[in-house]
């Protein structure tokens, strides 16, 4: 049986998110309810398909007014009207929407997983995602959706059968939820079945409203022990001023060397989803650990590994510093690839599902940036 567990990302992160483990609107919602010297461009990702065929399936809502979520909440009981009252009664709230939220194992992965009414909440997810009536429909119809990445990466083809926790579960769509690290999502019946708990989740849609202070009165409003993560968040904008970075505020010589030297001793190793060594990794998992024995704590997920430094161009990389893509055609503003900079024009990664830690040459479709890491920020980022 699943069991709940809650972790904060810190602001810092561009794409921050968190959450928890098994089991609408302003109203309280129903109940169920080496080559450029810049970064290239995103480019649009060839056509490819993103929902698997279906039959018959129940019918889902058209899509409505779309709602930027900026908070994402979770408890450790179910919410009760009376405390979606006092939520939606906060200045700056505009939509509310319930949902289950919980870590479950699919396919022998911890993925973290929500379980949503597909008529409402798709108005809260990206565009591409929202739009698609055909993957809504799956979703209702007992598929679970999982991300572009842990579908492409992890080895979860569409129409597959995959292990959950009550049973086999078909792959029904590539979808991203648009916070960070959910990486699946299914119907509230689907959810059900699972053992998800119930209206444990809340996503907070207030564009209006200063992200900060509206987490901080949240946090007065409801019980001890919530975690409020904020996704996509509004705050002032920073006066902006060059920064100088010391040199001993980035990532040493002596480091970088360790931190090759540990990646490189693990060439040939498998790829795995979410494994982070010493025998098995994913791409940001490498990174963490890599650097982890150089003494530099990283953070665990792309996006987060995305705001450890400054930003350098491409002609100017070293070895050492992290390269980025962005490849999910379901969100194309979101980091979804790392790996290692070599040097001489190639990179050290943990490419995916049925590859290996590996030696390459760097690529630059779709690549997002270049960053250098800064210990004190990275050990920073949650």
């Amino acid at each position: 049986m699943p069991v709940i567990v809650v972790a904060l990302v810190a602001v810092l992160t561009a794409d921050v998110l968190l959450l928890a483990q098994p089991r609408a609107s302003k109203t309280p919602p129903r109940q169920g309810q080496a080559a450029a010297t810049a970064p290239a461009q995103i480019r649009p990702a060839p056509r490819q398909t993103l929902v698997a065929e279906s039959g018959p399936a129940p019918e889902v809502k058209p899509l409505g007014t779309l709602h930027k979520p900026n908070l994402f909440v979770v408890t450790r009981k179910p919410f009760t009207t009376k405390l979606l009252e006092k939520v939606a009664r906060l200045r700056g709230v505009r939509a509310l929407e319930l949902a289950d939220a919980a870590s479950i194992t699919l396919d022998g992965k911890r993925v973290q997983t929500l379980a949503v009414d597909p008529s409402t909440f798709r108005a809260y997810t990206p565009k591409v995602t929202a739009a698609s009536d055909p993957l809504w429909k799956n979703v209702a119809a007992g598929d679970v959706a999982v991300s572009f990445v842990l579908g492409n990466d992890g080895g979860l083809s569409l129409h597959s059968r995959v292990n959950g926790p009550a049973g086999p579960l078909r792959i029904g769509a590539y979808a991203t939820t648009g916070f960070g690290a959910v990486d699946a999502v299914v119907s509230r019946q689907t959810g059900r079945r699972l053992g998800l708990p119930r209206d444990n989740a809340l996503i907070v849609s207030a564009p209006k409203a200063n992200s900060a202070r509206l987490r901080d009165s949240l946090l007065r409003v409801l019980p001890k022990g919530t975690q409020v993560a904020m996704v996509n968040p509004v705050l002032p904008p920073a006066k902006k001023q060059a920064r100088v970075w010391a040199a001993g505020a980035l990532v040493s010589a002596a480091q970088i060397t360790v931190a090759l030297k540990a990646a490189a001793s693990k060439l040939g190793r498998p790829y795995v989803w979410g494994a982070e060594g010493p025998d098995t990794f994913d791409c940001s998992g490498l990174v963490q650990w890599a650097y982890a024995q150089a003494g530099v704590r990283m953070p665990r997920v792309t996006h987060q590994q995305w705001v450890t430094g400054p930003q350098v161009p491409l002609s100017q990389a070293q070895p050492g510093d992290l390269l980025f893509w962005r490849s999910d055609p379901t969100n194309p503003g979101y980091i979804s690839h790392v790996a290692i900079y070599w040097g001489d024009g190639k990179m050290i990664q943990a490419p995916r599902t049925g590859d290996v830690v590996k030696i390459s040459p760097v690529h630059t479709r779709n690549l997002a940036g270049v960053v250098r890491i800064s210990p004190a920020l990275a050990a920073r980022v949650r």
